[in-house]
């Protein structure tokens, strides 16, 4: 049994560090800075059209990672990624890095420049987190939702708590993690508090990326993910799930899939509002 876990710890070793490198492999054209409460926030905006496509990374991704998703997505309708405050040139903030803060601060940022409601909201990771929230918050501020391989609410709850995390992978995040990141992690419990402290979106399309290959681990902490990975579509009445032949960074290894997500959604709403503008919040099926 030891032995056993020792290998899946070193897999999810493997994985971490793969993530870690591809995380400043590729590059998106058009970036440019706004100003958000005086700092700047980090940001690309490509394409025509609504709804406008709000794209989050996960914890200390950058907007990046989405480079073989933007493009693609921006021939259909408009696109707008960003770096959260504390990540790639976007500053550092001083205020509460709880998902509260952040579904306000990109809420703001999205108005200032002039991207209105209702969007489509994708993130990943920890970016999933927030994007649910956001969708709970402003519900009709919100057209449709994709999570890929979303972090659960209760992520860090019972067997995923930090106390049972190995001593690499505290290490890893303690040495790779920025300061702001760092915060965002501490801050994870209460950001899926207040998730679940919400009603939960419904009546509009919802797609559900969980990736597949990790559900091979045997260790204890990752059946307890795994085991989330599987319960976050009941937090989304409707809502459809697709395992994706892939590890954890699905943006990165399989773009082809959040494209479809993503796809899947605009159809879904531009079919509400063709044939029943009354309706606009039919589920996928």
């Amino acid at each position: 049994m030891l032995n056993t876990m020792r290998h899946a710890d070193r897999r999810l070793m493997a994985a971490f560090c793969l993530l870690l490198a591809l995380s400043g492999c590729a590059s998106i054209s058009g970036v440019t800075t706004s100003s958000l409460d005086g700092r700047k926030v980090e940001h690309v905006v490509a394409g025509v059209g609504t709804p406008v496509v709000v794209f989050e990374n996960g914890l200390g991704g950058r907007l990046q990672w989405w480079a073989e998703v933007l493009p693609t997505i921006a021939r259909e309708t408009t696109v707008f990624a960003y770096n959260r405050a504390g990540t790639g040139s976007s500053t550092e903030a001083s205020t509460p890095r709880d998902g509260n803060a952040i579904t306000d601060e990109l809420r703001r940022n999205l108005r200032d420049i002039g991207m209105a409601p209702p969007y489509v909201l994708v993130g990943h990771s920890l970016g999933g987190l927030y994007m649910q929230l956001y969708a709970r918050r402003y519900p009709q501020e919100v057209a449709g939702l994709v999570l890929v391989d979303s972090t659960h609410p209760e992520q860090l709850n019972g067997a995923g708590a930090k106390d049972n995390w190995p001593t690499w992978m505290k290490l890893m995040f303690d040495f790779s993690l920025s300061s702001a990141a760092s915060r965002e992690l501490e801050a994870l419990p209460a950001t899926g508090a207040a998730v679940l402290a919400l009603p939960p979106f419904t009546g509009k399309p919802v797609v559900v990326l969980s990736a597949q290959k990790p559900m091979n681990e045997t260790s204890a902490l990752a059946r307890d993910a795994n085991a989330k990975r599987s319960d976050i579509v009941r937090l989304h009445p409707g809502a459809k799930q697709v395992w994706v032949d892939s590890g954890h960074a699905i943006p990165l290894e399989k773009p082809d899939a959040v494209i479809a997500a993503i796809r899947e959604v605009l159809l879904s709403i531009q079919a509400v509002n063709v044939h029943s503008p009354s309706t606009a919040g039919n589920e996928i099926r």
